[in-house]
């Protein structure tokens, strides 16, 4: 994956998420949450992209 590619997708991820928090209306709570699982999906994402962290196909929820 390029590094053009991971930047576009880091944007479109940011615009979405000010959308969200800005023309949706929900509880502060609700919006801390969102906004702290969205991060931790994308560094979880920026991690595996770069080769940091192995391959997430073999983790298992439940």
């Amino acid at each position: 994956m390029s590094l053009l590619n991971v930047i576009i997708i880091l944007i479109v991820v940011g615009v979405l998420l000010w959308l969200v928090n800005t023309y949706i209306p929900m509880d502060s709570k609700i919006k801390s949450i969102l906004n702290i699982v969205v991060i931790i999906a994308v560094v979880l994402w920026l991690l595996q992209a770069f080769g940091i962290l192995g391959s997430l196909g073999g983790v298992q929820v439940g």
